[in-house]
């Protein structure tokens, strides 16, 4: 069920949400740590880990969400800051990369992250990678 309310959710946002149609399962999901937070028993927010060597040579972090009705307890950073923790601690001295929508390079610049590229477009959407150092 777990699974489910996860690919529901990544759907909504990615999906829906940015209207944006592309096959948001991937085989990264096989290789990659999942990392939620749900209130009395309902997602509220997502996060993925993606091993090393698997989208870059160093861990990454992505499908970072929290779903429309409960972007008002502003829990993106708190969640940022547990994935960002939690990736620091099972792949140490690695770093992380990530490839941010540019809308949100401030976002990640003010947890430590710094531009690593030009910006490209992905499925539509303008990105930009990112980088934490070690």
């Amino acid at each position: 069920m777990e699974l489910f309310n996860i690919i529901k959710a990544r759907e909504s946002v990615f999906v829906v949400e940015q209207q944006c149609p592309y096959q948001e399962t991937d085989d990264m999901d096989l290789h990659s740590w999942h990392l939620i937070v749900s209130i009395e028993n309902e997602l509220v927010a997502y996060v993925r880990v993606v091993d090393p060597k698997i989208k870059y040579e160093q861990p990454s972090i992505g499908r970072v969400l929290t779903l429309e009705k409960f972007r008002n307890l502003k829990i993106g950073r708190s969640l940022m800051n547990e994935a960002i923790r939690f990736t620091e601690e099972q792949f140490p001295n690695m770093g992380i990369k990530i490839g941010a929508q540019i809308y949100l390079q401030n976002f990640y610049e003010s947890l430590g992250f710094e531009a690593a590229s030009e910006v490209y477009d992905e499925d539509g959407i303008p990105h930009i990678d990112m980088i934490k150092r070690k």
